[in-house]
């Protein structure tokens, strides 16, 4: 394989922050791979160009994280852009034979059409299914989402192979986006216990209280903050709770939002706010937490998404509360307790259940990391990532090897 190059295009984070990006890159780079990253820059990663572990990363800086429909065509069109410019440059530099474009937006097709005329090859990792991610975020289907459906299957039409994070964004790809079944691997976004290392608690961010809650992720409606901010209040107010600090780390374009949402409900003394933190800022959330929670809105869009952030509770063996939505259950299993969809005060009372029951947390904890160590670890996952690519180059493909 030393003669094969990948050029992954990434636009919602900056490599390498974004882990399973950057346990792709390294998976193909570690098989022989030479492997080239476009991205945007953020915070901490503001170079225009890195050299990684022999990987070369691009940046391009964005002009607005967008919020509605004019503010993502505006993130969209200059990502687009820039990308297709930065391609260039690669092209006549270091050279790809292939284009392993990660969504959203489902525009990346575009540019991995136009390289397929000069032969090379495009492959589709499917992170988000946009047409729901739509609906979750405006609550509508209207032209924009017809539109969304439109660019969704086109981009499969484009794609030689097309990988899924689970079984159910696999049946979107062959039955929405018209792929042939053998096309589509399904390769788990499964955490690195390289990186996700269990330490000794950091009592200070307790604040004094005797449990620690936490969560760690986008701090935004659809991903259910407000119902987290609700079952705070309920725990305080309602309950009485005065003893539980709960820990929320994490950027996004409500930060502000849910900061002052938690003002409105008195619960502010209560939360702590960390933004975007470094890794070791977070490790250290992830080892004191005595319980996480993933208020995740119950939508069509969440129901069928896995979300990176409970497998990353699971190999802390940490057990977790969260809404009863069909992928997170398969992912969690026993490691979790399920709270009635979007009801704040089931939540709420499912977290000081947990709290108040160290033996049951001690067993869902043990379970949840026993889980990923067998089935979910991200080094299960490399050789489905590497079977996917097998079939770009086979006359005919094989089918998907390790497809549940």
């Amino acid at each position: 394989m030393t003669s094969k190059r990948v050029l992954i295009l990434v636009e919602n984070l900056p490599s390498p922050f974004d882990r399973r990006v950057w346990q792709e890159a390294g998976a193909l780079h570690d098989a022989g791979y030479t492997v080239s990253i476009i991205c945007p820059t953020g915070r901490g990663y503001e170079a225009k160009f890195e050299a990684i572990d022999d990987i070369h990363v691009w940046r391009y800086d964005l002009p607005t994280e967008g919020a509605g429909a004019l503010g993502y065509l505006v993130e969209y069109s200059a990502a687009l852009f820039w990308t297709f410019v930065l391609s260039l440059r690669v092209f006549f530099s270091r050279g790809f034979d292939v284009i392993h474009a990660c969504n959203p937006p489902d525009l990346f097709f575009l540019i991995g059409g136009f390289y397929k005329l000069f032969g090379k090859k495009f492959l589709f990792d499917h992170h988000d299914a946009n047409p729901e991610l739509y609906v979750a975020k405006f609550g509508r289907k209207d032209f924009l989402y017809r539109a969304m459906l439109l660019l969704e299957r086109c981009t499969f039409r484009t794609a030689d192979v097309s990988i899924a994070t689970n079984q159910s964004y696999r049946r979107i790809a062959i039955e929405r986006g018209g792929m042939a079944p053998e096309r589509v691997f399904v390769v788990r976004s499964g955490p690195s216990l390289e990186r996700l290392k269990i330490q000794p608690p950091v009592p200070a961010l307790k604040r004094g209280r005797k449990h620690l809650v936490g969560y760690v992720g986008v701090m935004g409606r659809q991903e259910g903050i407000d119902y987290l901010l609700h079952a705070v209040s309920y725990i305080v107010h309602g309950l009485g709770r005065r003893d539980i600090q709960f820990g929320l780390v994490g950027g996004g374009t409500s930060l502000e939002e849910m900061k002052a949402m938690a003002a409105e409900l008195r619960i502010a003394d209560y939360v702590t706010f960390t933004g975007r933190v470094p890794d070791a800022e977070l490790l250290a959330m992830l080892n004191t937490a005595d319980v996480f929670v993933n208020p995740d809105v119950a939508t069509e869009m969440n129901d069928i998404s896995t979300m990176n952030k409970i497998m990353e509770y699971m190999a802390l063996g940490k057990p977790m509360v969260q809404f009863d939505l069909a992928e997170g259950r398969y992912s969690a299993q026993g490691a979790s307790l399920y709270a009635a969809r979007n009801d704040p005060l089931d939540m709420g009372a499912k977290i000081v259940e947990l709290l108040d029951d160290p033996e049951r947390r001690k067993t869902m904890g043990e379970l949840g990391r026993r889980r990923v160590l067998e089935e979910l670890e991200w080094r299960h996952e490399a050789p489905k990532l590497l079977a996917a690519y097998d079939a770009l180059w086979a006359r005919t493909a094989p089918r998907p090897r390790h497809a549940t």
